[in-house]
């Protein structure tokens, strides 16, 4: 069975939404996971490399994909949200993709600041299998919220990240309400330099611990 893969434009609340769909190779999806992409200001997109690997990890755990670029993001409508636009971009996105997929669970999963996006709409909302927080940015201010925050929670840091330290990201996990997993990547930095292989299969076998529930 060929690997569907399809370009979308999703209804957004700023205006049309560029999408990309993607089944996983040779076998029916068991579960629909959306991935959000880094800091729109900072030259993030959907087809970068940190968020490919994701999502390609999601996919061979069984998963379809969704990704999307943010408002103002490439062929994206509208102007940056500073957070609270991207969160309602993201459930859009997750709305559109649970009615094309309505008998599978969902998952969120996110790269910097989409990890940041992924859980405040996880956090505000019941149903997701998990929540995968991939480079999850200390350095973008508070994250209260997660100690409240009854979803399973999956971190993924690069032990280089220079936006999120191993001890403020440790000090932050202490906080953050079960159930949750970190797990450490030995990479140079805040993409994964030299362990895009190892963040890849970390997100595999991860994802398909948690779709196999």
């Amino acid at each position: 069975m060929p690997r569907r893969i399809e370009s979308h434009w999703i209804a957004g609340p700023a205006g049309r939404l560029e999408a990309l769909l993607e089944e996983p190779e040779g076998a029916w999806p068991v579960l629909a996971a959306l991935v959000c992409h880094p800091h729109p200001l900072f030259g993030g997109t959907m087809l970068n490399k940190v968020v490919h690997r994701l999502a390609r990890g999601l996919r061979r755990a069984g998963a379809v994909t969704l990704r999307f670029n943010f408002r103002g993001v490439s062929r994206s409508q509208g102007r940056h949200g500073h957070l609270t636009g991207e969160v309602e971009d993201a459930g859009a996105a997750l709305a559109w993709m649970r009615e094309r997929y309505p008998d599978l669970p969902f998952a969120l999963a996110g790269f910097s600041f989409g990890a940041r996006v992924i859980t405040h709409l996880g956090c505000g909302m019941e149903g997701a299998r998990f929540l995968l927080a991939v480079g999850f940015p200390t350095s973008m201010g508070g994250a209260e919220y997660l100690e409240s925050c009854p979803s399973a929670k999956i971190f993924v840091a690069s032990t280089g990240d220079e936006f999120a330290p191993r001890g403020a990201l440790d000090a932050l996990f202490a906080r953050v309400a079960e159930p949750k997993r970190l797990l450490w990547v030995d990479g140079a930095d805040h993409f994964f330099a030299g362990a895009l292989d190892a963040l890849e299969e970390t997100v595999w076998r991860e994802a398909r611990e948690y779709a196999m529930l």
